[in-house]
Formats: C-alpha cells, structure tokens, sequence
C-alpha cells in the first residue's frame, strides 16, 4: 500500500507539474496578446522607453508623462461637445525606417538655418521666411530633440539664437512681424525678397504663439525669454474685442495700412486656439459659423460659407490646418490639459477632420488617386499652388494664388500624407506612406510631394514640409504635443507693466489664469444654408 500511494503521489505531481506548465504557457500568449492588441504607447522621452526601440537607447528628455491609454470609448459627440473618434491614431516608438526619415528631414534645418540670425529659410536655399514657417521651423527642433536627433547644447543654442533675433525684430510700423523677413539679415522685406515691409498676418501670428506655447510648457527655461519676445508686439489691430483676427496690408495707393478680417475655416480655428493659449479671447474666430457643406463622395465636407465676391478671400478646404490642431493640440480646447487622447474636447474640429480624411480616403476607392491634398510649393511659376478638397463651387480645384485653373499642379503633399498617417491608422494611410517615405535628397530633406499625373516627385524642399513630417513623428512617439506647463509659478507675460497702462495700451491679456476659455460648438452642426451639392 505505501508503495502504490507513493506512486500515485509521483503520478499527482506530474500532472499537477504539467497543469502548472500549461497555465504559464497561457499567460504568456495572454501576456502577448495584450501586448499585441494594446502596444506600449511610451515614445521617446517618456520615462520608460521601449528595450530594443531605435529610440531607446540613451535617449530621455524626461519629458512629460505618457499620453494617456486609448480607451475603446463608443464613437461620436458627447452631451459637452466633445467628441470621440472612430478611429486611432498611431502611436509608439518609431521604427528604424521613422527614425531614419526624422533625420533626413531634420537635415533641411541643418542646410538651411542662417547663422547669422537663427532664422531657416523658407524654401531651400532663399533667404527668406515667414512666421508660419518659422513655427515649422521650432516644431521641426522640438522634434530633433525629443527624438534624440540632436543633443540639448545644440538644441538651446537654436532656440536661443532664434529668439534673440525676434527680441530685436523690426516690427511692421511697430505692431508685430512683418508677414516676410530676409533670413541672413533679419530685415523686412516684400514677397520678392526687397526691402519694405507688406503687413502682418493673423494666421501666421496664431501658429507661432501655438509653438511659442509648446516651448515654454515643455522647457521652462526659455520662459522669460518668450515672454519678452511678444511682450514687444502691440496686439491692438490684430484682434478685437469679440475675438475676430485681422491682418495687416499697406494700401498701393494710399500707402496706409489697411486691416481685414483674416482666416478661413480649417485655419482660422486653428490660429485663433494660438491667441487663446496666451490668454486672448479667441471666442469669434474659434466658432465654425458660417460654413455650408458640399457632398463629394457622400461625404458632408464642410467650407467656409463667407462669399469670395464680397469679402475677397478663397474658401480653400484643404488638410493642412486640421492635422495640425490634431498632432500639436489634440483637437481640444486651449485650456484642456487633462483629458484623454481619445476624447477631443474641441469636437467639432476633431469632427470635421475626419470628414477632411474620409472624402479623400473615398477619392481613392472610387477614382484610384491617392489623395492628401494641402497647398504645397511648385518649381517654375507661379511657385505655389492651393491643391484643394473644395473651392470654388469645384471638388479637387487645384488653383494658383491669382485663382487660375492648374491641374498639372495637383499632387500628394508629403506633409498631408505623413499627417494623415500619423493621426489615421488605417490601410489607406498605409498607401499614403509607402507613396512618399522615399520622396526625400538625404542632405536636403523631403520632397514637397509627388505629383498626381505622373510627372514624378516635386523637387523641392521647405522648412514648412519638413517641420510638418517630425512633428507627425514625433506625435506618433509621444501624443499631443502641447503639454501642461512644468512650472507653475506665476508668468512675466500676464504681471508685466500691470497698473501702468501698457497692458491696455497694447491689448494685453488682463487675466492671469492661463488660456482663454473657448467653448466646443453646439451638435449636430447644421450649416447656414442648404449644402451645395457636388460630386
């Protein structure tokens, strides 16, 4: 008896031995499963980067927390406004091909930045920039080093050599930046590069106060400097009192300077949550009204309903403005620092943008184009093309800025395709990608984009395509990249010259609580009038 209960043990603990190794075999493909259906969102610089990752090694900027988990939240509006979308963006440590397109992009910066004033030029080798560029060129460097493209000496000498040259920047007739500056000299210039200054530009203003935001929330360091910087400019015609934006031009006649309403849907929006992230109230142009829709595709694609015959200015609809209020801004409102990555509290926006993504997605299927239409840059006159969604009563009007006609021109903007992929993880993005990741010179940076009627790539570089593609990138690393600010002590920018005048004078904010409040659209939208109806 004692031996058969001996051998009855030695029977139970093999069983129980392969029971023991089977309940780990499963936890182990449970473990890969999560890990496969949930990948580690940590990109470079987060505390944790991924072992074995191009960026991991030696690479932490100690910057800000994690984004936070993608809930699996049903899609569509909430009882707020805010809105969550059906899809997902892409998120994780680059790959070693991302990694590599980061640094050929970066080297246009490295080619094209003036020593002499920190400033990089526009397109190539011309001297010359403007400030929404200029912004492209910050996201650029923001990304360089949180990618580990570049080390910190190199990243704060850049930044601080730029901002040096705007603290002494001639202003247009004293009131903030001229639309155009000559980048070896830091000196106003015209659209040809010649002495004299042309006015201001609202938009160009609202997308560097948005990087001027990102800097000093993720590096404090720069705080005062920024602040001294648009503490020099006079805000008094470029905003007023109910939130509207207006640039600046010099009439060819009179000579005075003019001011006119400036933006349209898609940017003015996105310009607006840049003065409300200093504490300007935004409130006007950060509402969608007026738009009307056009169907393309079964596809309600919104436009701006303002009429071009009486307030002469186009309604592009174009990528451009609505990836980048997703990659750098979340689609949430400027004074939303806390909520999840899946849940967009400026909704509308993040609404719209997936319609912006699903009538070209829809083009694809049904024409076989892909399709990632933005303004862009042309060789050979007119060197700049407005590649559209809609305009004009026409979908896919490809237009130069005089309002001609110019198909030849049409193309998929690298910026727009590695946008659209960035914030769109889908099979057509996919396509998006495998068509431009190529498009690039490795000393130069990437190409414009390719053209749609087989002409080849656009042979020609820009620090606004270039910027754009590391900021994607570094979106995918790390999530919204407007982060919550690191100090939190009281800002020069919101106490300077109180109880003096100054702050009235020059249309300061009077507040000290941080961005301005916008509130998210009401839903469902409805459109001003019946929607124009075209395929």
């Amino acid at each position: 008896m004692p031996a058969i209960r001996y051998m009855s043990r030695l029977v139970w603990l093999g069983v129980g031995f392969v029971i023991l190794l089977l309940l780990a075999a499963g936890t182990v493909s449970l473990l890969a499963s999560s890990i496969a259906s949930h990948p580690p969102v940590l990109g470079l610089g987060g505390p944790a980067g991924t072992a074995g990752s191009p960026q991991a090694a030696d690479c932490d900027r100690g910057a800000p927390p994690a984004r936070s988990a993608r809930s699996r939240l049903a899609g569509g509006y909430r009882d707020d406004g805010a809105y969550v979308r059906p899809y997902r963006s892409r998120s994780g440590p680059l790959t070693e091909e991302e990694l590599a397109a980061a640094r050929v992009a970066w080297t246009y910066f490295e080619t094209f930045t003036q020593e002499s004033t920190g400033l990089a030029n526009s397109v190539g080798s011309y001297p010359s920039t403007t400030l929404w560029d200029t912004a492209s060129y910050i996201s650029g460097l923001v990304a360089a080093y949180e990618l580990c493209i570049i080390e910190r000496a190199e990243f704060d000498s850049r930044m601080y050599k730029l901002l040096a040259t705007f603290a002494t920047l001639d202003l247009f007739r004293g009131e903030l930046p001229n639309k155009v500056y000559h980048t070896e000299t830091g000196a106003k210039v015209d659209y040809t590069n010649a002495a004299g200054e042309i006015g201001f530009s609202a938009l160009d203003i609202g997308r560097f106060l948005v990087w001027m935001r990102i800097v000093k929330n993720r590096y404090p360091h720069f705080g005062n400097t920024i602040d001294a910087v648009l503490l020099r400019w006079d805000y008094s015609n470029v905003i007023d009192a109910e939130g509207t934006l207006y640039g600046a031009r010099v009439d060819r006649n009179s000579g005075e300077t003019k001011y006119d309403q400036e933006g349209r849907l898609g940017y003015e929006e996105y310009a607006a949550k840049g003065f409300a992230l200093w504490g300007f109230d935004a409130a006007a142009a950060h509402r969608p009204e007026p738009y009307q829709t056009a169907e393309i595709y079964e596809v309600d694609v919104p436009y701006d309903g303002r009429d071009p015959r009486v307030f002469h200015a186009q309604n592009y609809v174009v990528t451009e403005g609505y990836i980048l209020d997703g990659m750098e801004l979340n689609w949430d409102l400027p004074q939303d620092e806390t909520s999840s990555d899946a849940v967009h509290t400026d909704g509308w926006r993040a609404e719209f943008a997936d319609r912006i993504y699903r009538v070209q997605e829809a083009r694809y299927q049904q024409e076989g184009f892909l399709t990632a239409r933005s303004e862009h840059n042309v060789k050979g006159p007119p060197y700049f093309t407005y590649d559209t969604i809609f305009s004009d009563g026409y979908a896919w009007n490809t237009v130069t800025p005089s309002g001609d006609y110019a198909p030849d021109h049409a193309a998929i903007a690298t910026k727009a395709a590695l946008g659209l992929w960035a914030l769109w993880d889908t099979p057509y993005t996919d396509a998006l990608y495998g068509a431009t990741i190529s498009l690039r010179d490795p000393e130069r940076g990437f190409y414009e984009g390719l053209y749609e009627r087989g002409q080849g790539p656009i042979i020609l570089q820009t620090a606004n395509n270039n910027g754009i593609l590391l900021a994607a990138l570094l979106y995918k690393a790390q999530g919204k990249i407007l982060t919550p600010p690191r100090s939190d002590g009281a800002e020069v920018w919101y106490t300077a010259y109180r109880g003096r005048g100054i702050r009235e004078a020059r249309n300061l904010p009077l507040i000290e609580a941080g961005p301005a409040r916008l509130s998210s659209a009401p839903q469902p939208l409805q459109a001003d009038s019946p929607a124009a109806r075209t395929r």
